[in-house]
């Protein structure tokens, strides 16, 4: 069996650390039982922004997050900029792009419920 190694979107994070029932019962379980959960630096930073707007209220931070989950951390690397510079301009979301630079890059299944990324080549868990 191939393992199962996923990366989750910036609100697929939110909803697994704060609001649980706004994912499935299967998504929830594959989170659950994957071999590898994977939290982008582009998520924290993407968040970050989103605290210093008033957009969004954390109970604390994304990397505690990550770490209280069991995830790791998933940090952007000279390629992952380069490759996201590259893909076609389907989402211009800067960090929904990194995101998935990094799925494509790494072998990675990004779990999103953002039907924007569906045109890109990338293994989609949809939340």
């Amino acid at each position: 069996m191939t393992p199962s190694r996923l990366l989750l979107d910036t609100h697929v994070f939110l909803w697994w650390r704060g609001e649980p029932s706004r994912l499935s019962s299967e998504v929830r379980n594959r989170i659950a039982s994957a071999d590898l959960v994977f939290v982008s630096v582009a998520s924290a930073w993407e968040a970050a922004i989103k605290v210093s707007l008033g957009r969004l209220d954390l109970p604390d931070t994304i990397e505690a997050g990550v770490l209280a989950s069991g995830f790791e951390k998933l940090l952007i690397t000279f390629s992952h900029t380069e490759h996201a510079a590259s893909l076609p301009p389907h989402h211009l979301d800067p960090f929904d792009r990194m995101l998935v630079a990094q799925a494509q890059a790494e072998g990675l299944t990004l779990v999103t419920h953002d039907r924007l990324l569906q045109p890109y080549e990338v293994e989609i868990l949809w939340a």
